[in-house]
């Protein structure tokens, strides 16, 4: 492993008028100091519409003033967004299985998880079972696991996974669109499965999350589906329940899951009953906003989207006696990265000739309402937005030799991320787990969906590598816990290499002649308006 102190060559190159001969340890303390302050204690987690949050808020808008950077929310610096928070109280729910052996009762949250996202959750439900294998809805590249199921009144049961033949993007959007898509063909919930050796993050986990506050957008309108639908989650050690009587073997469709095999779908043999209680009550939490005029006449109209989010998950149940997630990684990290970035832009000698809009947004835990609010109302023209780049979770625990970043397969913007690795050293590769869905799973997606060219910038690595088991071991043992934490082992500077390196591709963005668009062979491409 090299000193961090070290600047390796490449790092000399200047790319779009970008130096790359940072001092990389004084730029990674500066960021750093910001994950302090907003993973800190008294930040109490972020958890969306809490004081913690406002407080971390007015942090970043603090910063955003020093820098200059000009409000561009509806009040001020701030878009405020109204929600409606749903929890779902398990010592009042329950679930069981029927089927010709009788009932056999599930516990909650023990075995089943009753999400609150989404929409109201029904307060009952009695409803036969159907399995769709991955419940993958893709006529487009010949696959549907739903063709010639009868969903209407059903509750589907799906499995983690998807044939190795169509890419990771591709899967991770039809899981994206699944509940919306079934509550329009008449199912009545979603019951989704995860293999054991796909597991993760540890069901115990899961438990210690689930009594977590949900949200859904108070504005009917914006919400995935309209009627109450029902989504819940299995122990992965349980999953072989749903199986009895329908003369199919989970051991053997995980089997098949895992190697990317068919999984055919059919009918469960039992139905599930269950009644769901959950509180509510209305609540406000704002994404933040800010802009950095373009210095070309012409092209300061245009926007490019610099995105991270800041809420976390707030106090939750105590593991081990904490209590606090303080989300240090995920992602007080990406709030730090955007706001040393825009020092970068600023201090540069070549200006960004289209604009710079900064969106810190709200809600990235509860389904991404903040971003997808912000893409479906913009501050600004929506068709003036060109491109996003977001940060979520880059994890500085290992060196960076690499990038992945997630969707260059899909747009031009490869294309400028490609230039840049090439000058830095940064070779990119293929994200090494496609299945775990991260193309959905973070703010860029708000964006895809809204037609705009996105990239998620994350650590490179290649499966089955030391550094692949050091991220497998992080997920399973401090991603979504308290332990997401100041106290966790972290290389600042490897950080800022990555700032550096996204502060360049945005620079090429910025000021290349025509606005990044997608390939003509990405699946994506559809969505634009």
């Amino acid at each position: 492993m090299r000193p961090l102190s070290l600047i390796p060559p490449a790092l000399l190159l200047c790319v779009s008028g970008v130096s790359l001969a940072v001092p990389l340890e004084e730029d990674g303390a500066r960021w750093w100091a910001h994950v302090e302050a907003l993973a800190g204690d008294s930040m109490e987690g972020r958890g969306t519409g809490t004081p913690g949050y406002d407080r971390a808020a007015d942090y970043v808008i603090a910063q955003l003033k020093a820098l200059g950077l000009k409000p561009a929310g509806i009040d001020g610096y701030k878009q405020p967004v109204a929600f409606v928070e749903q929890v779902v109280q398990s010592d009042r729910s329950s679930a069981a299985l029927v089927g010709a052996q009788g009932e056999k009762a599930l516990s909650v949250p023990g075995d089943l998880i009753f999400s609150g996202g989404g929409g109201p959750v029904p307060e009952a439900i009695d409803a036969p079972m159907v399995f769709a294998g991955y419940g993958l809805h893709l006529p487009e590249v010949g696959h549907d696991d739903f063709a010639g199921l009868d969903l209407k009144g059903k509750i589907v049961v799906v499995v983690s996974g998807g044939p190795a033949s169509i890419s990771g993007a591709l899967k991770s959007h039809a899981r994206s669109e699944r509940a919306k898509w079934l509550a329009e063909q008449g199912a009545l919930g979603l019951v989704s499965l995860v293999t054991p050796k796909q597991v993760e993050i540890p069901w115990d986990r899961r438990i210690a999350l689930a009594s977590a506050p949900a949200l859904y957008y108070a504005d009917a309108t914006l919400r995935e589906t309209q009627a109450p639908f029902l989504g819940a989650q299995l122990d992965p050690a349980k999953s072989a329940l749903l199986f009895e009587g329908s003369g199919n073997d989970f051991a053997a469709i995980a089997a098949a899951a895992d190697a990317s095999a068919p999984v055919a779908s059919f009918p469960l043999a039992q139905r599930l009953k269950a009644r769901v209680a959950a509180t509510r009550r209305d609540l406000s939490s704002p994404n933040l906003i800010a802009v950095m005029p373009g210095s070309d006449p012409k092209l300061k109209s245009e926007y490019v989207v610099l995105s991270a989010h800041l809420d976390g998950y707030g106090v939750g149940t105590p593991i081990k006696g904490d209590a606090i997630y303080n989300g240090a990684f995920d992602n007080s990290s990406g709030v730090a990265s955007l706001l040393e970035i825009a020092r970068a832009l600023k201090a540069g000698k070549v200006k960004p000739k289209r604009s710079i809009l900064f969106a810190i947004v709200t809600a990235e835990e509860k389904g991404l309402l903040g971003s997808r609010y912000f893409a479906r109302r913009p501050t600004v023209p929506g068709k003036s937005i060109v491109a996003d780049l977001n940060f979520d979770m880059a994890l500085p625990i290992f060196p960076l030799t690499s990038v992945t970043p997630v969707g260059y397969d899909q747009s031009s913007l490869g294309q400028d991320a490609a230039a840049v690795s090439q000058a830095m050293n940064l070779p990119i590769v293929p994200d090494p787990f496609p299945d775990r869905n991260v193309f959905i799973r973070s703010d860029q997606y708000a964006f895809i969906r809204e037609g705009i060219p996105a990239l998620f910038f994350k650590y490179g690595f290649k499966g089955g590598t030391p550094e692949a088991e050091t991220e497998k071991a992080w997920r399973a043992n401090i991603y979504h816990s308290p332990f997401d934490d100041l106290k966790q082992p972290v290389l600042p500077a490897e950080s800022a290499k990555l700032n550096a390196y996204v502060t360049a591709v945005t620079l090429r963005v910025a000021n290349a002649p025509a606005r990044p668009h997608w390939n003509e062979d990405s699946f994506f491409k559809r969505f634009v308006k």
